[in-house]
């Protein structure tokens, strides 16, 4: 009767949560992605750099930008920022070192 169609699956477009290593960056930044080490597991050598590099061009990025002093909700808010990349900064290298040994 009918022909009968296969369904084909595609892998996903990224394996970067919101898309791209720039959008993960931002969403960590945010506090939208919570980073542990398990973050990092599906993620190739090279992604994993690249989240790095993003990383560290959001925190140059905030940091440049200094909120005055009276202004302490915004004091705040950045503080949390530089603290939830540095934590990522610090579990992606610990996910890279474990990956070369």
């Amino acid at each position: 009767m009918g022909r009968r169609h296969e369904v084909q699956y595609h892998p996903a477009v990224s394996a970067f949560p919101g898309g791209s290593a720039w959008a993960m960056a931002r969403d960590i930044a945010g506090g939208y992605v919570a980073v542990t080490d398990r973050t990092f597991l599906r993620l190739q050598v090279r992604q994993v750099e690249q989240v790095v590099f993003e990383i560290q061009r959001r925190l140059r990025e905030i940091r440049g930008r200094q909120p005055g002093l009276a202004d302490v909700e915004a004091l705040r808010t950045r503080n949390q920022t530089i603290q939830r990349l540095n934590t990522a900064l610090r579990i992606a290298e610990a996910a890279r070192r474990t990956r070369r040994a």
